[in-house]
């Protein structure tokens, strides 16, 4: 892998639940429990599994608009989950956001330019001419026009609502964005001109991605490793053709299973979990995918298994993978 940007390590983040009319915690919810990933320069890590896993969460540990109960984020090897706002605001220059809804991430009552402007002016003084210059230059980039600029959000249709999130999480010049179901609002051919932007924008400026998606396909077009996440935990790291042609861990086949087949003549063996996902707030002993587990032994109740690496780069977290 290439130099390493970013570094999370045993990430965790607790919810406490609260009930009745004093709002006494009875209880807590696992949302990320014990997440260690790390991302290079120009690099696409995806992050997959079932809605409710954790995903969009460990995303905003990292962004550090979440604060972790345990664990920590390094950037560039520098500890930074338990940084201040003003020792953290160089480094908020750096990290930026593409989120899943483009409607509700973006301001309603400012014009577009305003919008792709504000992390400029967050960062930096720059003269209204020139700032205007380079707004215009960012709509181009994301393939927005320069009359598009004084329109407000409304008055763009999704795709060109998601182009306007990417010209904004480009303007302070960040080497990471965390990119939160980038396309899944998004119809799928305007999918596939979004994921080229992304990849094209990574070529171009050196861009490293976090990619969290539950779309597998989504996925497998633009990562260059794919960790796979099941009630908070990671169950499987590896790249992206290592993870889709040989699959390590059970629930790693089973949602390979569901992915459907372009050629209509290929048939893929469907691999049907049973039972519904546990609750993060009482989650399985041991291994937390052995309730739906086909191959669950005994072990597998008692002990919670610990990530090996079962080949180069090929890290699974399974008692019954060993190689």
């Amino acid at each position: 892998m290439s130099e390493t940007l970013l570094e999370a390590r045993g990430l965790a983040k607790r919810f406490p639940v609260r009930k009745g009319a004093f709002g006494g915690v009875s209880g807590e919810v696992r949302a990320v429990d014990g997440v260690s990933l790390a991302i290079g320069e120009r690099e696409t890590l995806g992050l997959v599994g079932e809605s409710g896993c954790g995903k969009s969460t460990t995303g905003k540990l990292i962004l550090g608009l979440v604060e972790p109960t345990g664990g920590e984020v390094r950037w560039r090897g520098m500890r930074i989950d338990h940084l201040g706002a003003a020792r953290m605001r160089p480094v908020r220059r750096e990290l930026q956001a593409v989120f899943q809804d483009p409607y509700a991430s973006l301001n309603p009552r400012m014009r577009a330019w305003q919008i792709v402007a504000e992390p400029i002016r967050n960062f930096e003084s720059v003269p209204e001419r020139a700032l205007r210059e380079r707004v215009a230059a960012l709509f181009a980039r994301v393939g927005l026009r320069a009359d598009q600029m004084e329109r407000y959000p409304y008055e763009f249709s999704g795709g060109q609502r998601q182009r306007l999130g990417i010209a904004r999480a480009l303007a302070p010049n960040p080497k990471l964005i965390v990119c939160d179901e980038p396309v899944s609002a998004l119809d799928v051919s305007v999918q596939a001109q979004v994921l080229n932007l992304l990849m094209d924008l990574q070529q171009d400026l050196g861009l490293s991605y976090l990619f969290v998606a539950h779309d597998l396909a989504v996925v497998e077009h633009i990562s260059h490793r794919v960790a796979v996440m099941y009630l908070g935990k990671l169950v499987e790291i590896a790249g992206k053709r290592a993870l889709f042609d040989a699959p390590k861990h059970p629930y790693t086949e089973a949602l390979l299973s569901a992915v459907p087949v372009p050629d209509p003549k290929l048939r893929r063996k469907r691999i049907i979990l049973r039972g519904d996902v546990p609750s993060p707030m009482n989650p399985p002993s041991g291994c937390r995918f052995h309730t739906r587990c086909p191959y669950a032994e005994e072990r597998c109740r008692r002990e919670e298994p610990a990530a090996k690496e079962v080949q180069p780069g090929h890290w699974v977290a399974c008692h019954l993978r060993t190689s």
